[in-house]
């Protein structure tokens, strides 16, 4: 497998992410559209001649930028096709993408249902418990 790994400002994740989908479901077992977003964090840059801003001398510390990752086949022609849709889709000049190869795990496909340890033997779904839970 690839794992790829970008940079974003949060505002163009849903975008980038929606892309991405329509090129490879994006698909572990029974789920699809997987990723991972970190919290938000600090770019740090400064455009040189020849970026779209121009030159500045000063740094520039871009907050609210996060980190998206997922998993891809090792497929070279699905790789350049998910790079040229974040191209196009990522509002940076020169977006950061990282890909690497790497060995995942998946379920061993257990009939596991009974496991004390599993999310729906313990407090349930995190987005149904969210969603009874009166605003604060």
């Amino acid at each position: 497998m690839c794992l790829m790994t970008l940079q974003a400002p949060a505002a163009d994740v849903d975008r980038i992410m929606d892309g991405v989908v329509r090129i490879t479901p994006l698909a572990m077992g029974r789920y699809d559209a997987n990723a991972y977003q970190s919290g938000p964090g600090i770019e740090r840059y400064r455009p040189l001649e020849g970026a779209a801003a121009g030159p500045e001398a000063a740094l520039r510390k871009r907050p609210g930028t996060v980190e998206l990752s997922f998993e891809l086949p090792a497929d070279q022609d699905l790789v350049e096709r998910v790079i040229e849709a974040i191209f196009q889709l990522h509002s940076y000049q020169e977006p950061v993408i990282r890909i690497q190869t790497i060995l995942a795990s998946r379920s061993k496909g257990l009939d596991d249902g009974a496991n004390p340890h599993r999310w729906w033997n313990t407090t349930g779904d995190w987005k149904k418990a969210a969603a009874d839970t009166p605003p604060a």
